[in-house]
């Protein structure tokens, strides 16, 4: 295994709750009321739908609003990985990440192991620096290893997202990686949305299946993937060593794409914090 190269759940599509649209010359992420399952291609006009998009909607005009899906370790932390991470917005390189307490922070041509005092608190990190949260999925049977990835930088998708992961590992007997659950988008309205909506994601139960029939159906699985050789506790290990296996997990394909969606530059007119006015280099200097 190459060192410093971190190994992620292999990933074949992408969930996403918005799209990045091209307005005033720049590319800008607009968001959207229902779900897109896309494949990694992407083109002037965006990424292009996965087939899973059309067949899971009721008719062409619904809007896709859940979807039902598994997930691949027992660990919730495996599933959902959430930091706060700054990235470089004119080269889309991660250049920060640290969980509250520490973080890894690229200093000159290497990187450091820092005291991670959240974004609120940290010089560094103002105007640049946010939770940013990772979910892969598996949907249908076809491919158990096969995931696809729901990328986020809302608190309340995240928060929800650790709560239910935590919650289902705890109350199905840690067989969590067997339970039929389900993304399901939610809107609320608050003071800072201005009493508009917006939307986060959750994780339930399939649609018409109590907690205790799926965590029954969960269990039957579970014993059906022992007795024919499926080691689930194998496969959480082996994922835990590709993710300690490296700095940052983004790849250098996908870190454009990803600043390009959540970490956008700032709007004409839009006044910068005082911190984020000066230059990354700046920055580093002064740490240095």
């Amino acid at each position: 295994m190459l060192k410093g190269l971190t190994i992620t759940p292999p990933v074949i599509g992408r969930i996403s709750i918005g799209r990045v649209v091209e307005k005033n010359g720049k590319r800008l992420p607009e968001k959207d009321d229902q779900f897109s399952i896309t494949t990694q291609v992407q083109s002037r006009d965006g990424w292009a739908l996965h087939p899973l998009d059309q067949s899971l909607r009721k008719d062409a005009n619904s809007k896709l609003r859940a979807i039902p899906v598994r997930v691949a370790f027992n660990d919730p932390d495996l599933n959902l990985r959430a930091d706060f991470s700054a990235f470089d917005k004119q080269t889309g390189r991660p250049v920060c990440v640290g969980n509250g307490e520490t973080c890894r922070r690229v200093i000159g041509n290497g990187v450091d192991t820092l005291p991670c005092p959240s974004p609120d608190g940290c010089e560094f990190g103002q105007g640049i620096c946010k939770p940013y949260g990772r979910l892969n999925v598996v949907i249908g049977d076809e491919d158990c290893l096969g995931t696809f990835i729901f990328r986020t930088t809302s608190f309340n998708s995240i928060r929800t997202l650790t709560a239910r992961l935590r919650y289902f590992q705890a109350v199905s007997g840690g067989v969590l990686a067997t339970m039929p659950l389900e993304l399901k988008l939610r809107g609320k309205s608050t003071t800072q949305s201005h009493r508009s909506a917006i939307y986060f994601v959750d994780l339930v139960t399939c649609a018409g299946t109590s907690l205790e029939e799926a965590i029954a159906q969960a269990r039957e699985l579970d014993a059906r993937r022992k007795a024919a050789g499926f080691d689930q506790q194998g496969l959480d290990d082996a994922a835990r060593l590709g993710f300690a296996n490296g700095a940052f997990e983004e790849s250098v394909e996908e870190q454009g794409a990803v600043a390009e969606e959540f970490y956008p530059p700032e709007a004409d007119g839009e006044k910068k914090p005082a911190a984020a006015s000066t230059t990354l280099r700046e920055r580093l200097g002064k740490k240095l």
